[in-house]
């Protein structure tokens, strides 16, 4: 390999080393660390996830103005949408028979549980609504309000596994 593709993979790895040392570890009764970044790879915020890997995004939704919940989790690494929640099936909401099941909930609305779809890569792209859509991550107590961060920007949300401690090969 001559020097300068031998400096440039130094480079590849060096940066990768940078981005990852810029995410706190997770806890060890953690199922991971979920971090948000900006389009341009600046990290807005980052949290650690409880042993059941449960956490929510919340919005308004922006015409109708109501408060949608979908709801993930991780199971064996992987992040899974596991429920959806909303008082209406306004424009762009609704269920996909076959994928979860269709509850009502006491307050006239639905909820879709036990869906469990993987979110490929363990990451997904979100452009965030104004204040007015607020949209937000809520874990256990913790809520963080990506619309104040970040209105009108593309975000990535992706969880970061724990480490065994193990150093990789």
């Amino acid at each position: 390999m001559n020097r300068n593709r031998w400096s440039q993979s130094a480079g590849v790895v060096l940066g990768a080393a940078l981005l990852l040392a810029q995410v706190p570890a997770a806890a060890p009764d953690s199922a991971g660390t979920l971090v948000v970044r900006t389009s341009d790879g600046g990290q807005l915020t980052s949290l650690a996830l409880p042993a059941d890997g449960h956490w929510c995004l919340l919005w308004h939704h922006s015409v109708q103005g109501f408060q949608v919940e979908d709801c993930y989790r991780v199971a064996d690494g992987q992040l899974l949408l596991n429920s959806s929640h909303t008082p209406d099936f306004a424009a762009g909401l609704g269920h996909t028979p076959g994928r979860g099941r269709l509850l009502s909930d006491t307050e006239h609305g639905y909820r879709i549980v036990d869906i469990d779809a993987p979110v490929p890569a363990n990451h997904f792209l979100l452009r965030v609504g104004s204040r007015r859509v607020d949209h937000r991550i809520q874990v256990g107590a913790r809520v963080v309000s990506l619309s104040q961060l970040a209105a009108g920007e593309r975000v990535e949300i992706q969880l970061i596994p724990p480490t065994d401690g193990a150093p990789s090969p």
